[in-house]
């Protein structure tokens, strides 16, 4: 064990110091790695990504909670119970929220908040992936046990390189666009274990698209020869397939989409009968028959609180699912003009689901600073592979394959007895796989990307305009607004993209940023 915790503390050093330099760390030391069960350790200790509820509130930037406020999920809460004890941070995310040239400015425009947590963060695991990697080859691997855990450790770090540089370039690289991705601006590549003397440059999309590829091809070819894991916190083949059919989506290959989402399917085809599961007992979870991997612990019951500076699930949201979807009540929690989040069980029990506090009591306090079952950003569930696989079908025209996977997850999320099957054809079948992809991942971290990647399909593209509205108080303890502030993203909006933040620019003498229009804004007053 002490040979471990060497290891793990010359892999981590480099970035102790933080900020962006990922450029400057040392040449990592791999003379105390013995065997592949070193290696094993580390890559659970320092590879795969982990987060308490209580950073949404501490350090809301990082952790990749902005995700959630750049869409259309999210909006302010008009009203909130006036006497809760806390408020949500909301000015920490006002850059993201309202679509700034930089993401870190303040609602005051006088300054910035860190704008570079997630980069650093992001870039952290890839650079312990790359020493794994590279220190696989250098121990043992001559008994069919070392040789299978090689394969393992092998594949799993591959895998998640490759899940790390899709996520980055779909923050803050243009959409997978067949026929600009050659030169469109992605993200900087580092593989090596070395130090590099140099400043790195943004690599293009496709050049982070064949990486992602090539990772996930090794990936897919070692864990194929290394049996089902025995925890959905540990990537298998059949995870390693589903990011492939999801990666394959964005690059509008529909062939291989549906191919790998079919492979899914077929590993795990189950589907939660939400007829059998009662209102606020948590959709997602560990043990769900859905979920097929999961990383982290980061969800957003913090988030959406009914409390004043809070956020709520926008009414454009909720409104999106009839009467008798029964995702309306198992996902979201209702009370007058507030809908809050519950795909996650509550922590507590402490009031009635129709008690002004049941929000706040049951999640937002019991949730603070614990660690969530599964991840709802980084979270792989069977669904989405039969929604892949019919939106990649109906793209092929193979329209009656997509209504059969469409009307599958279908009907397991209608009330029983009512008509769940889709009967629609061409561009109205699409749309309506769209919208069934809005309500089924609903707040799971893939709106933002979907709405960027429709904006580029080559069948039926569409843009959408994005509507916040950022409330300001008489003071920060105050819990009264004053006025509010109307941003608008206009459809193919620059702002699509974020970004790069601009300590890494600052850093990296030469690298391009992506350029934002001044963002304006009307101005309600209130209580005139």
């Amino acid at each position: 064990m002490k040979k471990y915790y060497i290891f793990i503390l010359i892999i981590c050093m480099p970035f102790l110091s933080g900020c962006s330099d990922f450029l400057k760390e040392h040449s990592q030391d791999t003379y105390y790695v013995s065997s592949w069960k070193d290696l094993n350790e580390a890559l659970i200790g320092s590879c795969y990504m982990s987060a308490n509820i209580s950073d949404v509130i501490s350090n809301t930037t990082d952790n990749q909670y902005f995700i959630h406020f750049l869409g259309d999920e999210l909006c302010e809460c008009v009203d909130g119970a006036e006497d809760s004890k806390a408020y949500f941070a909301k000015e920490k995310v006002f850059g993201y929220f309202t679509w700034q040239q930089r993401s870190g400015t303040n609602e005051t425009y006088t300054g910035y908040n860190i704008e570079n947590g997630n980069w650093v963060e992001i870039y952290k695991l890839i650079n312990v992936a790359n020493n794994i990697i590279y220190s696989e080859t250098k121990v043992p691997n001559s008994t069919q046990d070392e040789k299978t855990g090689v394969l393992k450790v092998d594949g799993e770090a591959h895998f998640l390189r490759a899940y790390y540089y899709f996520w980055l370039v779909n923050l803050y690289g243009k959409a997978y666009n067949p026929s600009t991705a050659k030169t469109d601006l992605g993200v900087p590549i580092k593989l090596s274990e070395n130090v590099e003397d140099k400043y790195f440059d943004r690599k293009t999309v496709q050049e982070v698209y064949d990486q992602i590829l090539i990772d996930l091809n090794q990936a897919e070819s070692d864990l194929s020869q290394t049996g089902t894991p025995t925890s959905v916190y540990r990537a298998g083949v059949t995870a390693v397939r589903f990011l492939l059919s999801r990666v394959y989506l964005y690059m509008q290959n529909w062939d291989k989409a549906a191919k790998y989402a079919q492979e899914v399917i077929d590993a795990n085809p189950n589907i939660v009968n939400l007829n059998n599961l009662a209102d606020g007992s948590g959709f997602l979870s560990e043990s769900s028959d859905e979920t097929i991997f999961s990383m982290g612990g980061n969800i957003l019951p913090c988030v959406t609180t009914f409390q004043y500076k809070g956020f709520q699930v926008s009414d454009s949201l909720y409104n999106c699912y009839d009467s008798n979807d029964l995702r309306k009540t198992k996902f979201f929690w209702h009370y007058n003009n507030y809908t809050g989040y519950i795909k996650v069980a509550p922590k507590s029990s402490s009031v009635a689901s129709n008690n002004i506090y049941y929000d706040y009591n049951d999640y937002t306090v019991p949730y603070e600073g614990v660690k969530a079952d599964v991840s709802d950003k980084f979270l792989f569930r069977s669904p989405e592979a039969y929604l892949i696989k019919a939106e990649a079908d109906a793209y092929l025209g193979k329209e009656d394959d997509a209504r059969e996977a469409l009307n599958t997850l279908r009907k397991y999320r209608y009330k029983s007895g009512s008509g769940y099957n889709v009967t629609a054809t061409g561009k109205d079948l699409v749309e309506i796989i769209r919208a069934e992809r809005r309500k089924e991942l609903a707040l799971e971290g893939q709106r933002w990307f979907d709405l960027r990647r429709y904006g580029v399909c080559e069948k039926y593209p569409e843009s959408e305009q994005i509507v916040h509205r950022y409330y300001y108080y008489e003071s920060i303890n105050s819990i009264v607004k004053t006025e509010y502030h109307t941003f608008v993203l206009q459809p193919n909006d620059a702002a699509y993209v974020l970004p790069i933040p601009q300590e890494v620019i600052d850093f990296n003498v030469g690298m391009k940023n992506n350029i934002l229009p001044v963002r304006i804004y009307t101005v309600t007053k209130l209580n005139d």
